[in-house]
């Protein structure tokens, strides 16, 4: 069996977001199973045009050149195109590889109101691809073998964004989950998890740790403006009880994870981030004005984004956080553990194939 993913992004190579992570986790376990797996996406920062990591295949290509990679998807000559959220990349391979399977994981499906939250951290070349682009892309989901959404409550939204006369089915995200829940730190310790930029509202955070001094603040991220991401580490570099480390992955994310009590997220929008599943994974409970599939509010407190000082204080009274983050480590070690999210792919692989 050969796949193909197909992505905006892959973790690695300067760029580190949730569903990046999510597509190298689900294509090296993949080729763990024996599967043949590629993957195409933009380049990234030293990036070179075919490299292997994981055993997987990958092919970057300039963004420019997006509408021309039809021939590079033909001859990857894959048995299942998988796209990673719909994109451009959806309708080439459907285009040029018409004899294959199609399949699509809506990852974080956009109405317009929800652009219209977010469009402001985009550039101008989004509102294009918005307007000009996006109607064509969303006509050709319809003619997909199928579609799958990695959160539940995103499936009856996909269904009426692409008129699909069906539902689609659901297919988690994985995640790494340790074999017990880690021991954390003897002090109460708050984790951010996340890029440094405006969508990610990471300065709020910032301000949270100023508010609870006996309180440890750790800021794992960085910008994609190094303007901006100067500013932010200036601004709060005399705020004792903040530490911001910049970008963590391996072993130094997975300690921060371990020792941490509360994961919080600032965000202006999200759909269901990958740094949910990894907190949780750690025994961290959750602090969020977003929650998809109630699992901020069973995990965590959901609150508004003017409730994170009472929510982070109704948390840390008492330890309430550590039977919240129990539950969910349990929650994700049965539904979303890694080697249990690529047996799910496979067999829906072979379900259409077959």
């Amino acid at each position: 069996m050969r796949v193909c993913f197909i992505a905006l992004e892959y973790f690695g190579w300067g760029k580190y977001g949730g569903i990046g992570r999510a597509t190298r986790d689900i294509a090296s376990g993949l080729v763990e199973s024996g599967v043949e797996v590629s993957v195409v996406v933009p380049r990234g920062v030293d990036q070179r045009r075919v490299e292997f990591i994981d055993g997987v295949e990958v092919h970057g290509f300039p963004l420019m050149a997006y509408p021309l990679i039809g021939k590079l998807l033909r001859d990857v000559d894959a048995d299942v195109y998988h796209s990673q959220d719909h994109t451009l990349g959806t309708w080439l391979a459907k285009r040029y590889c018409p004899e294959s399977v199609h399949l699509l994981t809506c990852q974080n499906p956009k109405s317009r109101e929800d652009w219209e939250k977010v469009i402001q951290f985009y550039s101008p070349r989004r509102l294009f691809y918005n307007r000009f682009i996006e109607p064509q892309v969303k006509r050709c989901v319809r003619e997909l073998d199928h579609v799958y959404c990695h959160a539940k409550y995103t499936i009856e939204k996909a269904r009426k964004l692409f008129d699909l006369d069906y539902e689609p089915d659901f297919l988690p995200n994985p995640v790494m989950v340790p074999d017990s829940l880690p021991k954390k730190s003897d002090e109460p310790t708050v984790l951010f998890l996340g890029r440094f930029d405006g969508e990610k509202n990471p300065e709020e955070f910032l301000k949270l740790a100023e508010k609870f001094p006996d309180v440890g603040f750790i800021a794992a991220g960085k910008s994609h403006d190094p303007e901006y991401d100067r500013m932010l580490r200036g601004k709060y570099s005399g705020v004792e009880n903040l530490s911001m480390p910049g970008f963590l992955d391996g072993v130094a994310k997975d300690r921060v994870l371990s020792e941490s009590w509360v994961l919080v997220n600032t965000s202006v929008s999200e759909c269901f981030p990958v740094s949910f599943l990894e907190a949780a994974a750690h025994g961290c409970s959750i602090l969020s004005p977003h929650d998809p599939d109630d699992f901020v509010s069973r995990f965590g407190v959901h609150v508004s984004n003017d409730g994170l000082v009472e929510g982070l204080d109704w948390l840390l009274k008492d330890e309430r956080w550590r039977e919240r983050g129990s539950k969910g480590y349990w929650y994700v070690r049965e539904h979303h553990e890694k080697k249990k999210v690529i047996e799910q792919h496979l067999k829906e692989y072979e379900r259409w194939i077959c």
